[in-house]
């Protein structure tokens, strides 16, 4: 069991890296084969509603052939042969064809870790290892920072792309050799339930505005616009955004570690998420009241985005207490799909907020005022609807 969780960790370390090394290669993909802020915002953007759109066929899978073949076969095809595609990708195109098939290969890695903590552990344990795992797992989203500009730099994208699509196959071969299915009592062989059964419950209805935005800023601004910002705002050059990245990478790991074993020390799950996240959303807009005022400052307050909104482990937590257990994959992809497709949706909306502002503006600051508005606005009405739902902890 434990080396199977580790190999699942090491998968989710990968998911995490391919998610958010697009920011760093920003200014080599635009000198080699011409890509935009727009255009590398749409391929993050697609990367998120490809491993959204998979959710619904992960979590039948789960609960059909088990977190094992699921997993392994996915993130073989899909992320091994999405890092291929992106090592020779000529134009645009072909960024956002890799990292489609990078989002569907990444799509099982964390559902399985989650499926087999409500399965085979007890439930009340389950918001800490579930943090612990994106905590660790986070160490991908660190790696995507100043160790990738460093191998971009030193052996070429190209060839740093190669390797990872060397590395990510023999992740998925040892999935496929060390994970355990959990076992399936008998009497829930049978039992019957879908998505749409999930649906029809009130409970979830408040939890899921939340789920969809609370991972979308972080996202937005760690994969993507955290480089663009401070090029055109600080002229901060490839050394400096690593290690802004870097910050807030570090801020989103240590986020995950406070979060998860919060519900154990406080009688709530539900507020929690709630205070945790309106710090999020002060954060974006102290982002946009003082857009240019400081580099380190700015670099601080995205950091505190990425700390405040870690908080993803905990609502899945939250939400899982309403779910039947033989509905426990199809629950976790379920909010996982809004999760990650709110995060896809507004990543992809944000390319377009940036392109609306820049017309007319007067600074190079102003646009990007208009992305932290837009992605706090987005939080924040997550809040104040996620304030109405039920609590509830195991």
């Amino acid at each position: 069991m434990k080396l199977g969780i580790f190999t699942l960790v090491l998968a989710y370390m990968l998911s995490q890296f391919y998610r958010a090394f697009l920011a760093v290669l920003t200014p080599a993909l635009k000198t080699d084969i011409g890509a935009l802020p727009d255009d590398l915002s749409l391929a993050s953007g697609m990367w998120f509603l490809a491993f959204a759109v998979m959710q619904l066929p992960v979590g039948w899978a789960l609960d059909k052939i088990g977190p094992k073949r699921t997993a392994s076969i996915l993130l073989a095809f899909g992320g091994a042969g999405g890092a291929l595609v992106f090592g020779l990708a000529q134009s645009p195109l072909h960024i956002i064809i890799a990292m489609v098939l990078l989002g569907i290969g990444c799509a099982p890695v964390l559902m399985a870790s989650f499926y087999i903590f409500a399965r085979s552990f007890p439930p009340v344990v389950f918001a800490s290892l579930a943090g612990a795992i994106i905590g660790f797992g986070s160490l991908g989203n660190i790696a995507s920072s100043m160790p990738m500009t460093w191998a971009s730099e030193v052996f070429g994208w190209r060839e740093t792309l190669f390797a990872l699509a060397v590395i990510t196959l023999a992740v998925a071969l040892a999935i496929l050799l060390f994970v355990k299915d959990p076992e399936t009592p008998v009497h829930e062989q049978d039992a019957k339930g879908s998505v749409l059964s999930l649906l029809k419950m009130p409970a979830l209805w408040l939890i899921i505005p939340m789920m969809t935005v609370n991972y979308a800023a972080a996202a937005g601004i760690r994969g993507l616009w955290i480089g663009p910002y401070l090029s055109d705002v600080y002229a901060a050059d490839a050394a400096m955004i690593g290690k802004a990245t870097l910050a807030m990478g570090l801020a989103m790991a240590l986020g995950n570690f406070v979060y998860g074993p919060l519900d154990r020390l406080f009688p709530t799950r539900k507020w929690i998420v709630f205070w945790g996240n309106l710090a999020a959303a002060l954060s974006l807009l102290s982002l946009y009241f003082l857009p240019a005022s400081s580099l380190w400052l700015s670099i601080a307050m995205m950091a505190a985005v990425g700390l405040f909104a870690a908080s993803f482990a905990v609502i899945i937590a939250h939400a899982r207490a309403f779910i039947p257990p033989h509905l426990t994959g199809r629950g976790v992809t379920l909010l996982n799909l809004f999760g990650i497709g709110g995060a896809g949706i507004l990543q992809s909306l944000s390319g377009r907020v940036h392109g609306a502002a820049l017309v007319g503006a007067t600074g190079p600051a102003q646009p990007y005022q208009a992305l932290f508005l837009f992605f706090g606005g987005a939080v924040l009405v997550g809040v104040l609807i996620y304030g109405f739902s039920q609590d509830r902890t195991d």
